[in-house]
């Protein structure tokens, strides 16, 4: 599961792990953290963490956030749906993902 979670994050430039998926989310966070995603409109690979029972658990001992959603960015977490809002605010959500994408 651990070697699923770290191919799924080297082979994408972004990757939001979350509960559900962006066309049906199991939470509001994770339509939230999707809805930004696709404001910005470069594409993200996505992760149903719930699709397992043990695989949340993988992940947020992998990642150190024990929550979800997880947002990825170039292998590296960005956060949750807090951070990914505030930085969508600011504007550096958008900086970082066009330079994920221009490198």
């Amino acid at each position: 599961m651990l070697a699923e979670i770290e191919q799924l994050i080297a082979e994408n430039h972004v990757v939001l792990f979350l509960k559900g998926s962006s066309a049906q989310p199991r939470c509001g966070f994770s339509a939230a953290a999707a809805q930004v995603l696709a404001r910005i409109g470069h594409p993200f690979a996505e992760k149903d963490a719930l699709e397992e029972a043990e695989y949340r658990y993988v992940l947020a001992e992998r990642s150190g956030w024990p929550t979800l959603p997880q947002l990825f960015v170039n292998g590296e977490l960005v956060g949750g749906c807090d951070v990914i809002h505030e930085l969508f605010r600011t504007g550096e959500l958008q900086r970082r993902l066009d330079a994920a994408f221009s490198s």
